[in-house]
């Protein structure tokens, strides 16, 4: 028997830790066989949750996908950076937070709330002069070397959930292109102090729910037919 991959359709991937998004296109290209598929949003290694695959003519509805706002959950650290203001690169700098209160938190987080201009981290996939940020990063290059440019973004809701000092858990619903890396980067510059991303997961995209997606391992089984 033969698996008939099944063309002009979209996936709801719950994309793996430590897996790149293209190496989730990548695997379900090979696993589909599959001419035309891509990806309806970036999410950084590090991070896991709903990725969006759309297959054949689904390709042309990436865009719309991209466009439905994004919903996440995670946790960051207060008093200390990292230069990928994640844990893909080691702790630089310690910063105090003995000043910092449980307000001082809950006011930050809706100080974002609403249109505000945000920087894209150095260690990311923006494109400057043909090249991904992450790549000039990681040849050495510092931030202030570069001209990266400003983006506006619409923060919908900031929602902190839990605070157990020094960590910060957190639930954001905002705009495509929102990199919650610079949010986390510039909540700790807001509070005096420093912050890296601790874990991330994106848990929508509009209406569409990580709790429906389904691992790379199950794709082939459950989304194919056998004839």
């Amino acid at each position: 028997m033969e698996i008939a991959p099944v063309e002009d359709k979209f996936y709801l991937i719950n994309k793996p830790k430590f897996w790149t998004s293209f190496d989730v296109v990548k695997k379900l290209r090979n696993l589909g066989q599959f001419k035309k598929i891509g990806h309806a949003g970036t999410l950084d290694p590090l991070a896991t949750g709903l990725l969006i695959l759309c297959v054949g003519k689904y390709t042309k509805k990436i865009d719309y996908f991209q466009g439905l706002p994004k919903t996440y959950e995670g946790s960051f650290v207060l008093g200390k950076t990292t230069p990928s203001i994640d844990l893909e690169t080691e702790i630089d700098q310690e910063y105090p937070i003995n000043h910092i209160s449980k307000e001082d938190i809950l006011d930050c987080a809706f100080s974002f709330v609403g249109y505000s201009k945000q920087l894209p981290p150095i260690y990311s996939a923006v494109k400057l002069n043909g090249k991904r940020l992450y790549k000039h990063a990681r040849a050495g290059v510092k931030e202030a070397e570069l001209e990266i440019k400003w983006r506006e973004i619409n923060v919908y809701s900031f929602e902190i959930i839990e605070i157990v000092m020094p960590e910060v858990k957190f639930k954001i619903s905002c705009t495509k292109g929102t990199y919650i890396r610079s949010i986390v980067r510039d909540f700790g510059q807001k509070l005096n102090s420093g912050a890296y991303l601790n874990s991330l997961i994106r848990t929508k995209i509009g209406d569409y729910s990580v709790e429906n997606s389904m691992s790379v391992e199950n794709f082939q089984v459950e989304n194919h037919e056998i004839i």
